[in-house]
C-alpha cells in the first residue's frame, strides 16, 4: 500500500479520487438505466424477463418468477446445519439490537382542550433488493429484513438475480425464510428495481426500496426515487482504521483488506501518526494480499484507493476522518473512546482492537447497510426508522381556539391567503374577504 505524508494538497486530492467512485459519477450508465427503468414502466412483465434472460441468461416466466415453497424446502436441506444455526444466532443479536430502535406514538393533552401528537405507522410494503453476482450475501437478507419486520412492515417483498441454473442460492433463502420474508422474485439488476417501482403483472408495486447493489442498481433507484422511497444510494464498500504507535499492524492490514476484497472500486485507508506502523501495515498488506483467495480484486481496489496516511498529530488524523466520513471507521488508539468522542462523520465505529469490521458485518447486531462516499455526514445507517412513517396529529376545542383565533387570521393576511383566513374566522362569526 503506498504510504502519504498527510497534508492538506495530499488530503484535498484524496478526498477527490474517492468521489470518482461515486454513484452520481458514472453518467454514462444512467441512459442506459434510464432505458431499462421505462422500458419495465411500459411493457412490465414481458420487459422483465427480456433482461432477465439478455443479462442473467435465465429464461422465466409469470409462473416460474417466484421462489416457490419446495425450493426453499430443497434451500434447508443444502445449506450446512452450522452454517444455518450462525444465521440464527446472528438474527437474535440484530433483532435485539434493533428493538430498540421502535417509536411509539405519543399524543400530549392540555386542559385547555387541546390534543397534539405524532402518529407512527409501518409502511405497507417494502422491496429488499440483495445482490448476486461476485459473492453471496445472506448476511445482507438479515440486515436488509430485520428492521423491516421489527417495524412492523406488512409485506416485505425480496428480489434477488437467479443463477444460470435459474434458483436462488440457497444460503440467501434460508436467510430469507429465517429474517421472515413473505415472498421472493428471480430478479436482479436495473429492471428488478423498476419492477419494484412500478409493479409489473408478477411483481407488486411498494412503497420504499431498500438494499446494496451495482451501480446500476445504484442509478436504478435514484431514477425511481419520488416514485418510491429508497434507503440511499450505495457506492463501494470502504473502511478507514484510525490508529497510533500502540495499534497491532498485523490486525490493521487484516482489517483493510477486509474491505478491499469486495470490488475493486473499494477503498481502505490507514490514518496514523506513527510512520513504523505505516511501514509495517504496508508489509503486512502485501504478505496477506499474496496467500488471499480474492488477490486480484484486493490489489486492484488497494492500487486505486489505497492509502496510509501519516498525520502530524492524532488532531489532524481525526479531521481527515472527518473529511472523509468512511462507512466503517475503526479506532485502533490507545485511548480509543477518547478518540470516539471527537468522531462526527461515519457510518459505523468500531472501538478497539478486538472490534474488527467483520463483526459488524455479520454478528454483532447493528446494521452493516451504512452511508458511502462520504454520506455519513448526513445520512445514517438502516435502522427501523426507515420502515415508518409519521404523521402529525391535531385537535383543538373551541375553547383552545378562541384566544388565539384572532393571531392566525392575522398571519393569513400577512401572507395574502385569505381563504385561510376566513377558514378561521367563520367559527367564530367573521367572515374575511
Amino acid at each position: 500500500m503506498r504510504i502519504v505524508k498527510l497534508t492538506e494538497e495530499t488530503r484535498k486530492d484524496i478526498l477527490e479520487n474517492l468521489l470518482k467512485r461515486s454513484p452520481n459519477s458514472y453518467r454514462e450508465f444512467e441512459e442506459r438505466v434510464a432505458d431499462i427503468v421505462a422500458a419495465v414502466k411500459e411493457k412490465r412483465d414481458e420487459a422483465l424477463f427480456d433482461y432477465t434472460a439478455r443479462f442473467d441468461g435465465v429464461t422465466l416466466t409469470k409462473e416460474t418468477i417466484q421462489v416457490t415453497a419446495e425450493e426453499i424446502r430443497e434451500a434447508y436441506e443444502t445449506v450446512d446445519p452450522s452454517l444455518l444455526n450462525v444465521i440464527r444466532k446472528a438474527l437474535v443479536n440484530i433483532r435485539s439490537y434493533h428493538e430498540k430502535q421502535r417509536r411509539n406514538s405519543w399524543f400530549d393533552s392540555q386542559p385547555d382542550g387541546t390534543i397534539l401528537g405524532q402518529k407512527i405507522t409501518a409502511l405497507e410494503k417494502v422491496g429488499v433488493y440483495v445482490p448476486g453476482g461476485k459473492a453471496v450475501y445472506p448476511s445482507s437478507v438479515l440486515m436488509n429484513v430485520v428492521p423491516a419486520k421489527t417495524a412492523g412492515v406488512d409485506q416485505i417483498i425480496m428480489t434477488t438475480p437467479p443463477g444460470k441454473d435459474g434458483k436462488v442460492n440457497p444460503s440467501t433463502l434460508v436467510a430469507a425464510k429465517e429474517a421472515g420474508v413473505d415472498v421472493i422474485y428471480k430478479a436482479g439488476g436495473a429492471q428488478a428495481i423498476a419492477a419494484l417501482a412500478f409493479g409489473t403483472e408478477s411483481i407488486p408495486k411498494v412503497d420504499k426500496i431498500v438494499g446494496p447493489g451495482n451501480i446500476y442498481v445504484a442509478l436504478a433507484k435514484k431514477a425511481v426515487y419520488g416514485n418510491v422511497s429508497i434507503d440511499s444510494i450505495a457506492g463501494p464498500s470502504e473502511i478507514m482504521v484510525l490508529a497510533d504507535e500502540t495499534a497491532n499492524p498485523t490486525y490493521v492490514a487484516a482489517d483493510l483488506l477486509s474491505q478491499a476484497e469486495h470490488d475493486e472500486m473499494a477503498s481502505a485507508i490507514l490514518v496514523t501518526t506513527s510512520e513504523a506502523l505505516a511501514k509495517q501495515v504496508s508489509e503486512e498488506a502485501a504478505r496477506f494480499t499474496a496467500k488471499l483467495s480474492r488477490n486480484e480484486i484486493i490489489q486492484k481496489s488497494l492500487d486505486q484507493y489505497g492509502y496510509i496516511l501519516v498525520a502530524e498529530t492524532m488532531e489532524d488524523a481525526i479531521a481527515t476522518a472527518n473529511d472523509i466520513a468512511s462507512e466503517h471507521l475503526e479506532i485502533m488508539t490507545r485511548d480509543p473512546f477518547r478518540v470516539m468522542t471527537k468522531i462526527r462523520n461515519a457510518g459505523a465505529i468500531f472501538i478497539g482492537e478486538y472490534s474488527s469490521e467483520p463483526l459488524g458485518d455479520y454478528f454483532a447486531g447493528p446494521n452493516h447497510i451504512l452511508p458511502t462516499n462520504g454520506t455519513a455526514k448526513f445520512f445514517s445507517p438502516l435502522s427501523v426508522d426507515d420502515f415508518i412513517k409519521k404523521s402529525s396529529i391535531i385537535y383543538y376545542s373551541r375553547e383552545a381556539l378562541e384566544p388565539i383565533h384572532e393571531d392566525i387570521i392575522q398571519f393569513a393576511k400577512a401572507e395574502r391567503l385569505t381563504a385561510h383566513a376566513n377558514s378561521i374566522g367563520v367559527r367564530f362569526g367573521k367572515e374575511v374577504h
